[in-house]
């Protein structure tokens, strides 16, 4: 889920990822830090022998980023 901060920036939370939150000071750098934030958490997971979580909405919840830079006006406050 990415999400307008009430001062700037935005968080990034990957909800099929227990803690894997990122920020950014604005739209491309959020998704550049969530991308990277993935790929980290997931090799943490491999390196101390956790599952990897390999459920449709883990796929969903990356395919609904990778879309959401068209769609983030939905979850913008006023």
């Amino acid at each position: 889920m990415l999400k307008p901060g009430p001062e700037g920036g935005y968080t990034v939370n990957i909800p099929a990822l227990p803690g894997c939150i990122t920020y950014g000071k604005d739209l491309e750098e959020a998704k550049v830090n969530a991308k990277e934030t993935i790929e980290l958490y997931i090799e943490s997971l491999k390196k101390h022998g956790e599952e990897i979580p390999l459920m449709m909405t883990f796929w969903n919840t990356i395919r609904n980023f990778l879309h959401e830079q068209e769609t983030y006006e939905v979850f913008k406050t006023s």
